[in-house]
């Protein structure tokens, strides 16, 4: 077999496979909301509900949960937070690869969030990585525009981060949106048009008490 047809074989492989774990991923998610409460799900008062609770949901409970909870407002969300992908789902590792060494320079570690009026704001992600000298570098790039409206995902409103007036291909058609869980703990949602747009969803949260706004770099 030349080698040509061995290149053939391995793209064919490559492409097929993908497919087929972006079709499982999609099966992952849960389909419509089922009607229970956020606080049936997790267990517990949203207001006690930590990182680690949201950590221990499958896929699809997560996606019930985001259902269940309310959009927050632009002013909710002021300010420097911690973020991490949910470590559920087929594709968790992959999306986990890609926002650590394609998505930003450096280690995705946050977002931040600065309102400008009553029904918009702007805001950036945080990136993290070692300097020369062994300390920690933050970089403040892929800006943001912030505004609530109509999900993607249901018939109800959502805080939305619209990634494409600043941003190149293929982050230009990233989308995010968020749903709040309580005062320092936010559930979202993120797509690309690359990885098939809202059918195929990447599970995120925002958390923690917020360090004051730096701006983007």
């Amino acid at each position: 077999m030349n080698a040509k047809k061995i290149i053939l074989i391995i793209v064919a492989v490559l492409l097929f496979g993908s497919i087929g774990i972006t079709g499982i991923n999609i099966l992952q998610n849960s389909f419509g909301y089922k009607g229970e409460s956020a606080e049936a799900i997790l267990g517990k008062k949203t207001t006690e509900v930590t990182v680690e609770d949201i950590k221990k949901l499958s896929k699809s409970r997560f996606l019930q949960l985001y259902y269940s909870l309310p959009a927050p407002e632009i002013n909710d969300l002021n300010g420097e937070y911690q973020a991490a992908n949910l470590p559920s789902g087929i594709m968790a590792a992959g999306v986990d690869f890609y926002t650590n060494h394609f998505f930003g320079p450096g280690k995705w570690t946050g977002k931040a969030f600065r309102p400008v009026d009553a029904k918009k704001g702007t805001g950036y992600n945080i990136f993290s990585s070692t300097g020369d000298d062994g300390k920690i570098v933050k970089n403040r790039t892929r800006r943001i525009d912030t505004y609530v409206g109509k999900s993607a995902y249901d018939e109800r409103d959502s805080y939305h981060l619209d990634y494409s007036p600043y941003n190149s291909f293929p982050v230009d058609s990233m989308h995010d949106e968020l749903r709040k869980v309580n005062d320092h703990l936010f559930i979202g949602l993120g797509h690309m048009a690359a990885g098939g747009g809202s059918i195929n969803p990447s599970p995120f949260m925002i958390f923690g008490e917020p360090a004051s706004w730096v701006g983007p770099q």
